[in-house]
């Protein structure tokens, strides 16, 4: 059984400064999926020309699906190439509507005991006007993909544990995810 730590959630939880702090708690190497994943969308034949088309066509919303099948290969991809390490997903990496694609990375994670998911708070709005206000210089078509990335179940369903930052330091949540972790 794999002893890796894999975090997924919203943008600007926390996921890639956590992560970090993991890594160097554990003497292990960190993967941030957002800056592993182009190799990987390349693999199966991403077009970044017809990328940016959607996203000037169809807006944030057209690159999101677009990027839905390319995400789960790098899911997948990921998870065969590194162990013993700390991942840190990209917001999008762990929420999918097509039922194909979700099953693809629950089968990927399914493995794996330690997939926290980080959210600021248990309750929900409380969580979006949090992460509203870190965001807040971010156009809102992004705000509103952290909105539905908060409130889509894949997130939850994909988790083992979860772990709230709200008055919490990143170390804080470190001690704490590695209080709940089965290494």
């Amino acid at each position: 059984m794999p002893s890796d730590i894999i975090l997924i959630g919203p943008q600007t939880v926390g996921k890639s400064t956590v992560g970090e702090l993991l890594a160097e708690r554990l003497g292990l190497p960190q993967y941030s999926m957002d800056e592993q994943r182009w190799a990987y969308y390349k693999e199966i034949g991403y077009d970044e020309t017809l990328a940016k088309k959607k996203r000037e066509t169809e807006g944030v919303w057209g690159i999101i699906r677009y990027w839905k099948p390319f995400e789960a290969h790098a899911v997948e991809r990921l998870l065969s190439d590194q162990t013993n390490c700390v991942i840190d997903f990209g917001a999008g990496h762990s929420v999918y509507d097509d039922p194909l694609l979700f099953q693809r990375v629950q089968r990927a994670l399914a493995p794996y005991p330690n997939v926290v998911l980080l959210l600021p708070s248990p309750d929900l709005e409380e969580s979006i006007r949090i992460l509203n206000e870190r965001n807040q210089n971010l156009p809102d078509d992004i705000r509103s993909t952290n909105e539905h990335f908060l409130r889509h179940p894949s997130n939850s369903s994909l988790a083992k544990f979860t772990v709230y930052t709200k008055d919490k330091t990143p170390q804080e949540t470190c001690s704490e995810i590695l209080a709940g972790a089965a290494l």
